[in-house]
């Protein structure tokens, strides 16, 4: 019975070759063949020494090995001649061909690693079926609105003061009358208490004074901030409505 065994976690000889590469830090682009394919025979000599069966590409691989050593190791003719045919016709160095399939190979075995990272990532997550949320959802069909933006608001405050300057009559006596941020923060909420929770924006300026409209946006803005209102605007340009959040 013949047992197909790997040494050292090696999958192929392109992987053992890999292996010797980086174990003394050479070049890819130029490998020592001499010294890779030394330490190359001695695994294959180890291999056969424990009995193992060494794969038949093993042994292609040392043979190629060989192959090439023999080729580097070949002198070179100083024929004045031949260093013509030379210049004309570069030989490839017999080596390109191995570095490529080892670049090729070191591709496919990074990819592989990197999957089986993700494999090993996506085997702590857990997943199960899908919940039915429709008990959640709202009985009444609300209208698709879209965040209101600072300058959305700032455009209605124009209109806001448009309005006031325009149904305000004149007065030639001034009263000076303070309302603190704090005080107008808690009218606006009891102010939208008492319609349930949803009013138009310009509905909360119900007085024609401008420190009444300045304070009343700022108050606004604060219950922005603490996120006890919400605005909404359904189209560009409409209409803007405060909302209670519940709490």
């Amino acid at each position: 019975m013949q047992y197909s065994v790997k040494l050292d976690g090696f999958e192929g000889p392109l992987d053992l070759l890999l292996h010797l590469i980086q174990t003394y830090e050479v070049d890819i682009y130029d490998i020592p063949v001499a010294i890779i394919t030394e330490q190359y025979l001695q695994y294959i000599h180890t291999m056969k020494e424990l009995k193992l069966d060494v794969a038949s590409e093993y042994l292609v691989m040392a043979a190629t090995l060989l192959a090439i050593k023999s080729k580097m190791l070949l002198p070179k003719h100083e024929d004045d001649f031949l260093d013509q045919q030379m210049e004309l016709d570069v030989e490839e160095d017999p080596r390109d061909e191995l570095v490529r399939r080892l670049i090729e190979y070191r591709k496919y075995k990074f990819a592989a690693d990197e999957l089986k990272e993700r494999e090993a990532a996506r085997s702590l997550v857990y997943t199960r079926e899908p919940l039915d949320l429709s008990q959640f959802e709202k009985d009444e069909t609300a209208q698709q609105v879209t965040n209101v933006t600072l300058y959305d608001m700032l455009q209605a405050m124009q209109k806001v003061f448009q309005e006031k300057v325009t149904r305000s009559p004149r007065q030639t006596t001034i009263e000076r009358q303070e309302i603190p941020i704090e005080t107008r923060m808690d009218q606006i909420k009891q102010s939208l208490l008492s319609v349930g929770g949803k009013r138009r924006f310009t509905d909360l300026f119900d007085k024609s004074s401008k420190e009444f409209v300045v304070v009343t946006f700022l108050a606004i803005l604060e219950l922005m901030k603490v996120k006890s209102i919400n605005c909404e605007q359904q189209d560009h340009f409409s209409e803007i409505y405060i909302t209670m959040i519940e709490e």
